[in-house]
């Protein structure tokens, strides 16, 4: 009669073990989050189910943007090549959605197709119809940036008349159907057009809830000089505080992702540290592919538990007998204070809870007597789920970390390959980022670069009345102090130019001290460890 309990007890005494996080997540998603969301209509109302290819799907990239932002240069830009079905103009070209994925194979495949093919995760977008379907393909090609990411091109937003043209389809629902399960979503802007279109705004507003996932491009902005630019970027920061809705600054990256002549060069520095900065990002993909999957569950089960809280309410409220059309609009018409209800009863966090218009509206074609009371074991099921299940896969994922080789961790091949400093495998390439600046400066050469300032480095340290060709730690710091660099950095400097470790600077030594404090005053950042071609020439050894 109670085998329930022991089935508990045993569960406690030797908890499951999966093979990888994604394994586990499929398990307990199957076994027990969904469930509750079938009891609970949870599909009709929010997400539909996953599916395997939710879980095994390689990280995907979202571009979403006004027409002739860049997003489709963007894609050419990182992978270096042109992909099947491209069109790029300054006119509207892109009027489809394109997943451009990896395959042997170059080719397109119709989204008719590609919503059968069970191995991929565009399943549920059938739901959507022919009309988006028409509009919808998969772009394969063989490219080793493909090997490890996803990237999904748009349709470009439209603005002024073309906006008030219906799509056919609905734009926004397919924004937030990818919104759910991409990793990343990039907003591009072009610095000659920063104004927010209706459409935009309601795209942007599809697309919360996912704020984590959300980076934003200020894209072709080489076409203005240093002035405009600070006044676009000011601009584009304005228009983005009244959309975001957030009192957080969003991150926005600026740049010029094409292959041609930047037209004003003044920035070129600036736009080599931000597009590092973005690629780094991208680059984390992968390695955080099985984090962003568990996060995202975290998500769908707790809206899926409030919205067992939701249904069961409504129910509960609903007569047997008469008034039941009467009672339903009721109930839909005081939907805010049911939600009010069930979160002092509950202790719901407010965030928590589904748009309330979007609800009353799905609300309105549902028989809220085919709505099931609340079941407490589903509810705790879940509730064990959250607490234990999680927590093991949690604690896997570092494990699995260490395990990933670096050639599936990162992503390889196309733009990547000249951008991420720490892929360069070959150190000559002058180039890369970072090459030939600050600590890299001498890499190379024959003479050792601090030589260049010898004389007016030698000149301080002969002021300084070394005893035995040395100066003392307290004489060091009176001259170190005056470049006004904080003691912590000071000390860095110090442990990397004192080589033979006996407190004291010898005039070789002091030289490097002084060259590593310029190369920090000057903006640079210093090496945890002293480089080969920065050691002096007297101190090397074979």
């Amino acid at each position: 009669m109670f085998s329930w309990l022991n089935r508990d007890e045993s569960r406690k005494k030797h908890p499951e073990v999966y093979a990888t996080v994604v394994e586990g997540l499929k398990k307990i998603y199957r076994t027990k989050l969904l469930p509750l969301e079938e009891h609970y209509h949870f599909h009709d109302f929010h997400s539909p189910q996953l599916e395997e290819p939710d879980f095994d799907a390689k990280p995907m990239i979202l571009l979403v943007g006004q027409y002739s932002t860049g997003k489709t240069t963007f894609i050419r830009y990182l992978l270096e090549r042109d992909f099947p079905g491209i069109r790029i103009g300054p006119e509207p070209t892109t009027d489809r959605f394109i997943a451009v994925m990896g395959g042997d194979q170059e080719g397109v495949i119709p989204g008719n197709a590609l919503v059968v093919d069970p191995k991929k995760q565009f399943r549920p977008l059938s739901k959507f119809g022919n009309a988006f379907l028409n509009r919808f393909q998969c772009s394969t090609v063989s490219s080793p940036v493909l090997d490890s990411i996803t990237i999904v091109d748009t349709p470009g937003i439209l603005s002024g008349e073309k906006q008030r043209v219906d799509r056919g389809y609905d734009f926004t629902g397919v924004l937030e159907w990818f919104a759910e399960r991409v990793d990343r979503i990039i907003l591009l802007f072009d610095a000659h057009k920063l104004d927010i279109s209706d459409e935009f705004r309601r795209s942007i507003e599809a697309l919360r809830g996912h704020d984590d996932k959300i980076r934003i491009i200020l894209n072709k902005a080489d076409m203005v000089d240093h002035q405009q630019l600070m006044r676009v970027y000011g601009a584009l920061m304005w228009s983005l505080g009244k959309v975001l809705n957030t009192p957080e600054v969003a991150r926005v990256y600026i740049g010029s992702f094409w292959d041609q002549p930047l037209r004003f060069d003044n920035n070129r520095k600036l736009f080599e540290a931000e597009e590092q900065d973005l690629f780094n990002d991208l680059q984390s993909l992968p390695r955080n592919a099985a984090l962003r999957k568990l996060n995202d569950l975290i998500k769908r089960a707790r809206l899926a538990k409030v919205n067992a809280y939701i249904i069961s309410a409504l129910r509960k409220e609903m007569p047997t007998v008469f008034g039941k059309d009467s009672k339903k609009k009721e109930l839909i018409k005081s939907l805010a204070e049911i939600y009010a209800s069930l979160q002092r009863e509950h202790q719901i966090s407010p965030g928590d809870f589904p748009d309330i218009k979007r609800m009353q509206e799905q609300l309105a074609h549902h028989d809220f007597l085919k709505f099931h009371p609340l079941k407490p074991r589903l509810l705790e099921t879940v509730d064990r789920m959250l607490a234990e299940d999680i927590a093991r896969l949690m604690a896997q994922i570092p494990h699995e970390e260490t395990t990933v080789t670096q050639e599936t961790a990162n992503v390889k091949g196309g733009a990547f390959e000249g951008v991420i400093q720490q892929q360069q495998n070959n150190t000559d390439n002058p180039f890369g980022f970072g090459k030939g600046e600050g600590v890299d400066a001498g890499y190379g050469e024959p003479e050792w670069i601090v030589n260049r300032e010898r004389s007016s480095y030698d000149d301080v340290f002969t002021s300084l009345n070394p005893i035995d060709g040395k100066i003392t730690g307290a004489s060091a710091k009176a001259e170190m102090v005056k470049s006004k660099l904080p003691n912590s950095v000071l000390g860095k400097v110090w442990k990397l130019s004192d080589i033979d470790k006996d407190g004291m600077l010898d005039e070789d030594e002091f030289a490097l001290a002084m060259h590593l404090i310029k190369i920090k005053v000057d903006g640079h950042d210093l090496p945890v460890e002293l480089p080969p071609h920065l050691i002096p020439p007297s101190k090397r050894q074979n």
